[in-house]
């Protein structure tokens, strides 16, 4: 009975150590919850005729921004005339005849 009482005894220090490690514990966790990363900023809330006012200027903006590129100045597109078509299309099939009478010569 003696060695009985000796764990017990054992057990009881046990649990005291386990409840100074859970109050120091809490008071980290305490601690760390108080902290914040920066000011709480409160959200402001903008009326429906504030987002619109914002949306219309930044439409604007993107407006502005898209003027000035190449694609708003370009010139308009030309179109060739009929002759000027079948001139290119008679060109380019002599080249191609070229081409596979380049190609006949090699392989015959």
């Amino acid at each position: 009975m003696a060695n009985l009482s000796g764990v017990v005894q054992q057990l009881k220090k046990e649990r005291d150590r386990a409840q100074e490690e859970v109050k120091r514990l809490g008071a980290a966790l305490a601690a760390l919850t108080g902290l914040r990363t920066g000011p709480a900023r409160k959200r402001r809330t903008l009326s429906a005729a504030a987002r619109r006012k914002m949306s219309l200027a930044q439409k604007a903006r993107w407006a502005r921004r898209t003027l000035g590129t190449e694609a708003a100045t370009a010139r308009p597109k030309r179109t060739l005339s009929a002759a000027a078509r079948r001139k290119i299309a008679a060109a380019q099939r002599a080249r191609w005849a070229k081409v596979r009478a380049k190609q006949r010569k090699k392989a015959g």
